[in-house]
């Protein structure tokens, strides 16, 4: 889970964002994919924390958003090599089931000549619904969640070729989700222990969690597109003046997976859960079937938000935050571990 993601307010401390590519890289990098073009200004956008990302703005009116990963061997979680070849491929994807989101111009692997993965993409036009979210009535937040749960159902109905992350040389995919989760919990476990981040609670006890709700992570049955990082930060919405407010797109897909489609409610907690959220869970329904929201259900979103507290603890080392947002994700981490474990507590048959 990219720490953009991160469930908190704009009032909570927020750690400095990756340096975004010198004006010449950018652009020598539109020049190798559009060929000759006039940029006329380019600005750094702010919201993410591992890849740097510079809209650029050209003299012909287009608007263009260049993402750059970490230079190869920067510290980083298991998960996260080759994230912008997994965002390329999740707006492709998604984008062919109706969901609107950046269309991908180019992706770039590292190599001889390229020292960082980077990515290409048009711009969505808009603000995202976290910045526009003092502004937005009750009718006009109910008409987006249910949006929102369109939107959501049309990702969910890819199908993707195994469980688990994309990428296949990460070793984090499995025939079937308890495989697959299996695989991506202890991945993180083991990048908290490489990277010597203290849990609150003793590693064993989650590395449990998999087999002993093995029966439940069993009830899903088709591998999934999972956005897993759709909080208001990553919605884009737009408008006509002082009209009603649009849901515009859906960024940053960089964290995608395919498995259950239940954890992608669990990316949505910052607009509150989802399953709880009747306008959310009525736009998804007019588009495709949900699974039932029942004890299993219940249990599986539990060890998700288990997988994401997780993920955002064990990326505090390598992405070297400090102050206040560490406080902050320390104190957070902790709580939301202990709260999701007494849960699955109550929940166990």
């Amino acid at each position: 889970m990219a720490a953009s993601a991160a469930p908190h307010s704009g009032a909570d401390p927020t750690p400095t964002p990756p340096a975004e590519a010198g004006t010449d890289d950018v652009g020598a990098r539109l020049a190798r994919v559009l060929g000759p073009v006039r940029i006329v200004r380019t600005t750094a956008l702010a919201g993410g924390l591992y890849n740097s990302t510079v809209l650029a703005e050209l003299a012909d009116g287009r608007r263009l958003v260049l993402k750059t990963a970490p230079r190869a061997g920067t510290p980083a979680l298991t998960h996260e090599r080759d994230l912008l070849a997994t965002e390329a491929l999740f707006h492709r994807l998604a984008g062919r089931a109706g969901v609107r989101v950046p269309t991908v111009l180019h992706h770039q692997p590292a190599g001889p000549d390229d020292p960082a993965e980077w990515l290409l993409l048009d711009h969505l036009d808009g603000t995202t619904w976290d910045a526009a979210r003092a502004g937005l009535t009750p009718a006009d937040g109910a008409a987006l969640r249910h949006r929102l749960g369109e939107q959501l159902a049309r990702v969910a109905s890819v199908t993707g070729p195994a469980y688990g992350y994309p990428r296949p040389e990460l070793g984090l995919r499995a025939p079937d989700w308890p495989g697959a989760f299996t695989a991506m919990l202890r991945a993180v476990l083991a990048d908290a222990e490489r990277f010597g981040v203290g849990l609150p609670v003793p590693a064993g006890r989650l590395a449990a969690l998999p087999a002993r709700f093995a029966h439940r992570l069993a009830e899903v049955e088709r591998p999934a597109l999972v956005h897993f990082d759709a909080w208001a930060g990553n919605l884009v919405l737009d408008r006509d003046g002082d009209g009603p407010w649009r849901l515009a797109g859906l960024i940053d897909g960089e964290r995608a997976f395919f498995g259950d489609p239940l954890a992608e409610f669990v990316g949505l907690d910052p607009l509150g859960r989802a399953e709880d959220d009747p306008d959310l869970l009525a736009g998804y329904r007019s588009v495709a079937p949900l699974p039932p929201l029942d004890t299993g259900a219940r249990i599986r979103l539990a060890l998700y938000r288990v997988h994401l507290a997780l993920v955002m603890r064990a990326e505090s080392v390598p992405r070297g935050y400090e102050g206040a947002f560490a406080h902050w994700l320390d104190t957070w981490s902790a709580e939301h571990l202990t709260a999701q474990l007494a849960l699955l507590d109550a929940l166990e048959e």
